[in-house]
């Protein structure tokens, strides 16, 4: 995740809306990385979190540390377009 451009997606396998999201990113060329909750108790724990205790996926984690729940593809490349156009510290 240092360069920027790639994202963590907390799934699980039989979630149709990560499917889609990660269909939608695959054909847009976005790189990510996948990370099932149900064999991660830590990531599960983070998702829950970042969500008010649900255990919601798919939640979109960015380089910068914010999260998305359940966005759409185009929510997920404007904000790694925003992370891109901003200077970096």
């Amino acid at each position: 995740m240092p360069d920027g451009t790639t994202v963590t997606i907390f799934t699980t396998p039989w979630c149709g809306y990560c499917r889609r999201l990660k269909r939608e990113l695959d054909e847009q060329g976005i790189p990510y990385q996948e990370v099932n909750i149900e064999a991660d108790p830590e990531a599960a724990d983070l998702v829950a979190r970042v969500n008010g205790g649900n255990q919601t996926v798919p939640t979109v984690l960015f380089p910068d540390g914010r999260t998305l729940t359940n966005p759409p593809a185009s929510a997920v490349i404007a904000r790694l377009a925003d992370l891109q156009a901003t200077p970096q510290r």
